[in-house]
């Protein structure tokens, strides 16, 4: 026991473990690295978001001058096209007071049809229905017109709905169906008021090498001009009867049911086909058959002769 009591008692030592200077210049070392990179990919990030919101901005500001040229053109095409209007009207106002034998001079030793023009064009309309449009034009003041039938046909061949005409002056007007041949091709139609109606000329007369104007709405451009001679007449058509004008004046999708007009104002055939995609090969059903057969329909239909 005395023993036990003389042995001493051991310390207790706490062990601390100090960092050598090397082993903290790596950690610090480190965590600067990690920090430094953060810090440059926030940087990164940020220049890459700025560039992204000012490519946007710029291209926003591309958009918007781009609407703005459109508006900008669109408006000008839109006053230019109503100062042509304009101008139209004032044509036909100035010359609705030259006499018609000043307009038949100017036709028959110039290019100038447009005093004939400005005469037929009111008589002119723009046939429209549910499948199609092409054209038509008055031939008795009470509102009769004379269309090509397949102008109304739809793509099965059978009579489209909703038929309308588009007069010089841009009323639409329902147009009732009276009847058709579908031999010559020819459709009557009526419509409420009263108009201008065209003046026939006789089949007979018709020269070839002749100046002859075509009115129609060409892929939907209304009251188009074109102009050309009589290259032939006589023509076979496809029903096989040789009852047609060919002519070089231009004629189009839309042209068909238009009138064909010759320097005295007067409507000498119907434009009716072209040969396939063929240039200056068009084709118009002969004044005196358009005559025959608008009587025959009315006759048929109405009990009367409208011509």
């Amino acid at each position: 026991m005395l023993i036990n009591s003389m042995k001493k008692e051991r310390p207790i030592v706490h062990h601390q473990i100090t960092l050598k200077r090397h082993h903290k210049w790596l950690i610090g070392s480190f965590t600067t690295i990690v920090v430094l990179f953060m810090i440059i990919m926030s940087i990164f990030v940020y220049m890459i978001l700025i560039k992204q919101e000012v490519n946007y901005n710029a291209l926003n500001q591309k958009i918007s001058n781009l609407n703005k040229e459109m508006q900008s053109n669109v408006n000008a095409l839109s006053e230019g096209l109503i100062a042509t209007n304009e101008n139209v009207i004032q044509l036909g106002s100035n010359i609705g007071t030259i006499t018609n034998e000043f307009d038949l001079l100017k036709a028959s030793v110039g290019e100038d049809f447009s005093g004939i023009i400005d005469k037929i064009v009111p008589s002119v309309v723009t046939i429209r229905t549910d499948s199609g449009q092409g054209t038509g034009f008055i031939v008795n003041r009470d509102g009769y017109i004379v269309t090509n039938a397949h102008v109304l046909a739809d793509s099965q061949g059978t009579l489209a709905t909703g038929i309308y005409a588009i007069t010089s002056d841009q009323r639409s007007i329902d147009a009732i169906f009276i009847g058709y041949d579908g031999d010559l091709d020819i459709a009557l139609l009526k419509i409420e008021g009263i108009y201008n109606e065209v003046e026939f000329g006789d089949s007979n007369d018709i020269q070839v090498g002749e100046k002859v104007i075509a009115i129609g709405n060409p892929l939907g451009l209304q009251f188009s001009v074109s102009q050309g001679i009589v290259s032939a007449i006589n023509r076979e058509g496809a029903n096989g009867i040789k009852a047609y004008i060919q002519t070089d004046a231009a004629l189009n999708p839309g042209n068909s049911g238009g009138p064909l007009i010759n320097t005295k104002g007067k409507v000498i055939g119907i434009n009716n086909f072209k040969v396939g995609t063929a240039e200056s090969l068009g084709f118009a059903l002969e004044s005196d058959y358009i005559v025959d057969v608008i009587n025959k329909i009315s006759e048929e239909a109405l009990g009367e002769a409208l011509l």
